[in-house]
């Protein structure tokens, strides 16, 4: 509840996105870098779920995660950096109460999901490698469709409470938020209410939509590499490993800057740090996905081979 006192001042409608307003001179070419950013990872990743609806060959479990992360991309980045882009372009950097809840709404439900969706990933490499002989059983269209429609919902679910938590505080002090976009610790900096009860959601929602997750793709890849080393052969070893060195790298990459930012208490001294890491899983990460899926995998590549020659067969 907030108090008397707060209660007498004007309650804030509007935020600033300060963003990388330090940095003035730097504003077009960040503008130019990003729009660079913005259309390569819009084009690569949905190139990669145009390759595995239409190719007949990547209509297996992996691909059909694989699709479904690419289409998350895709949402997940339009969430934040056409925002950004229009800020650097035109310097203004307002943004109303109810604009900030809805891009925090689609960021934070998409980053659940992505979370969850990496989850399921992990585990049905381990499958494919530590328990072959059941993989087909286990990894049914049914239950692919079951753990792809499970990530998405519990993705947009869980982030549907802390929005309406967040939609219940008073805001009456300053209302620059030191972020490119509303993101949830800024916002509840930003409140006048006590902040126990959302530090308390935060803690939760952290440690069910990061630690879970980051702990199952930990136990799914220790379990694939214990397998794979007691494979004899060094040919089949290194097989096996390229079946999962790609999503290896995605997991890392978006995890070891996820929990930086979300699990370290944020002081004036790390704030800008943050800021940068937050451009890896915001930005860097969807734009590296198809990159790093398309660059390391054998069936993805002679997907685009086809898909290239029967386009220049057809002159599209």
């Amino acid at each position: 509840m907030a108090s008397p006192e707060q209660g007498n001042q004007t309650s804030i409608t509007e935020f600033i996105l300060l963003g990388f307003g330090t940095l003035p001179e730097l504003q077009i070419l960040l503008f130019l870098l990003f729009l660079v950013i913005y259309i390569a990872t819009m084009a690569g990743n949905i190139l990669i779920v145009a390759l595995v609806v239409t190719n007949q060959h990547l209509h297996t479990p992996m691909y059909f995660f694989l699709g479904n992360l690419s289409c998350l991309e895709t949402f997940y980045t339009s969430t934040i950096l056409p925002r950004m882009l229009a800020s650097l372009l035109t310097e203004d950097r307002t943004i109303s109460f109810s604009g900030c809840l809805t891009q925090y709404y689609f960021f934070g439900s998409l980053g659940g999901t992505e979370c969850f969706l990496l989850s399921v990933m992990s585990y049905d490499r381990y499958l494919a490698i530590a328990k072959p002989l059941q993989y087909a059983a286990r990894m049914s269209d049914k239950s692919c469709f079951q753990l792809a429609g499970g990530s998405w919902l519990g993705g947009f679910l869980g982030n549907s409470i802390t929005v309406l938590s967040i939609s219940q505080l008073t805001f009456c002090g300053s209302n620059d938020i030191d972020h490119f976009f509303c993101d949830l610790i800024p916002l509840v900096k930003l409140s006048c209410n006590d902040p126990q009860l959302m530090e308390i959601l935060a803690f939760t929602l952290s440690l069910i939509f990061l630690i879970v997750p980051f702990l199952l793709n930990l136990m799914s890849y220790i379990s694939i590499i214990a397998t794979i080393l007691r494979i004899p052969s060094s040919t089949g070893r290194r097989k096996a490993f390229s079946t999962c060195s790609s999503h290896l790298i995605v997991v890392t990459i978006f995890y070891g800057t996820l929990l930086t930012v979300y699990m370290f208490p944020t002081t004036n001294t790390l704030s800008d740090f943050k800021k940068v890491l937050s451009v890896f899983y915001t930005v860097l990460t969807p734009l590296v996905n198809p990159i790093i899926y398309s660059l390391r995998n054998k069936e993805v590549k002679e997907a685009l081979r086809k898909a290239y020659r029967k386009c220049r067969f057809e002159q599209c």
